[in-house]
């Protein structure tokens, strides 16, 4: 099952770092992820939606490497490459407006402060323990999940700074 979890940042340069962290897990096989983002609110309030990545390049990628193949059975491997990356191509553009997806990542950024920025990730599986500890220290404010109620109660208290232990003098 997927999980969307959505945390909040004071900066952009945090919530990039944060990103950061998520797709090196995510290369290190801790966490394995569907797909992660930036949502930026400027100081005028405008929110921008970042996924790192060019949809319309990637797909267009991805049908050239499958026309090809598909063009190597047939004998014909470029024809096949150009017919699927204009095909992957198109099908990046058409589906890039999921309308219902960004309405709602944009309702998400307006509830941020101007000049804050959040990271929305789409998590398949994760190793709790490797990969809590690597993002704890960034801290955040959950936006929204969709975990259990006691997961995102063990999220945010990770997130949360811890008070800091004060020692009395002695007498």
């Amino acid at each position: 099952m997927t999980d969307m979890i959505a945390v909040a940042y004071r900066d952009e340069a945090t919530a990039k770092q944060v990103l950061t962290e998520l797709r090196s897990l995510n290369t290190e096989h801790s966490l394995h992820l569907a797909d992660a983002l930036l949502v930026v609110r400027d100081e005028e309030g405008k929110v921008t939606i970042d996924s790192g990545t060019d949809a319309v390049v990637s797909g267009a990628a991805e049908g050239a490497l499958w026309g090809g193949l598909i063009g190597l059975l047939l004998l014909q491997p470029l024809l096949g490459a150009a017919i699927g990356a204009a095909a992957g191509g198109i099908t990046a553009v058409v589906s890039k407006d999921d309308d219902d997806e960004t309405s709602f990542i944009t309702q998400l950024g307006h509830r941020l402060e101007p000049g804050s920025a959040a990271v929305i990730a789409l998590v398949i599986a994760a190793t709790e323990d490797k990969a809590l500890p690597r993002i704890a220290h960034f801290g955040g404010d959950v936006l929204h999940t969709s975990l259990s109620a006691a997961d995102e109660l063990r999220l945010r208290t990770t997130l949360s700074p811890q008070p800091a232990t004060v020692s009395e003098p002695s007498a």
